[in-house]
């Protein structure tokens, strides 16, 4: 359970893909997309393990997966000091072949608030048009693994 929540931003959209085709292509990190930062993980996308984005010139910015509920459900939570960093990733079939993909980013802990500002300017700007962009690709994925033999 999460303390101290500082703030919480949260969208969704719905991806004309499969629940199934939506998990698979969205715990695949080779499909995360967001330039200049390139994603690592360490072993397979599971509970407990540790990944990293890393943005050229700087320290890459550990992360754990955590909570996976294959099908349903997944956190990526990256620690900060005396807080961290959420973002809570839910997948939900809408209808066959739609699915809601629904993210919510969450500062917590006792210095929280001292990220709030930062998390509102920078995500907050960006996560409905992030969220489009995936839902988007992930369609254009799953058509073109249907259209190849």
């Amino acid at each position: 359970m999460m303390k101290n929540i500082a703030c919480q931003l949260e969208h969704s959209v719905e991806a004309d893909v499969s629940l199934s085709f939506a998990w698979s292509w969205r715990t695949d990190l080779k499909n995360w997309d967001d330039p200049p930062a390139h994603f690592q993980l360490d072993g397979p996308f599971t509970s407990g393990a540790w990944g990293a984005t890393v943005f050229p010139g700087q320290e890459p910015l550990r992360w754990r997966i955590r909570d996976v509920r294959p099908g349903m459900s997944f956190i990526i939570e990256m620690p900060l000091d005396r807080a961290v960093l959420s973002f809570e990733w839910s997948f939900e079939a809408v209808s066959y072949g739609r699915t809601r993909i629904t993210q919510r980013i969450i500062p917590s802990g006792d210095n929280a608030t001292a990220y709030a500002p930062q998390v509102r300017d920078s995500f907050g700007l960006t996560l409905v048009d992030g969220m489009k962009r995936i839902a988007d690709a992930m369609a254009s994925a799953e058509r073109s693994a249907e259209a190849s033999p």
